[in-house]
């Protein structure tokens, strides 16, 4: 089956509602002010430790109010992590289909056993290892001893 070159869907511009608000969330949370409104909420609420008298309410209110915003940052950050790994994933799977001396079986790695991707890393390896080698010493390298009888 042939593909054709150049861009294979074109971008409708609609994104679901959570998906926008995941991105901007994540985008403004790694923002430098984020940390510093995050940084200055710890300094009012440890400046306010003596006037509460450190009680117990004072230190619920910081514990209950971090274990929300964590419990729910952590999906919104998935949420984008995940789409840009798979955008990831099909920007290098676009880049390996189009060289027209690649190896095609690395398209979709992300879908092999972790023994699968240990075999494939090790090979890769072995090729490092003799082309640093054929770099040092202008020879080649010589072929590993199979590991099986």
């Amino acid at each position: 089956m042939t593909i054709p070159a150049g861009p294979m869907l074109k971008p409708h511009g609609k994104k679901g509602v959570f998906t926008r608000f995941a991105e901007k969330t994540a985008c403004w949370t790694g923002h430098p002010a984020a940390f510093l409104m995050a940084f200055g909420t710890i300094v009012v609420w440890g400046i306010t430790g003596p006037v509460f008298g450190f009680s117990d309410t004072w230190q619920l209110v910081i514990n209950t109010g971090t274990t929300i915003v964590t419990f729910l940052m952590v999906f919104l950050i998935q949420n984008s992590q995940n789409r840009d790994t798979h955008a990831i994933h099909l920007k290098l799977d676009e880049l390996i289909r189009s060289h027209r001396n690649a190896n095609t079986a690395m398209l979709d790695l992300e879908e092999l056993s972790e023994k699968e991707l240990t075999e494939i890393r090790e090979e890769y390896e072995q090729l490092a290892r003799e082309a640093r080698h054929e770099m040092r010493t202008d020879e080649p390298a010589p072929k590993p001893r199979k590991k099986h009888p």
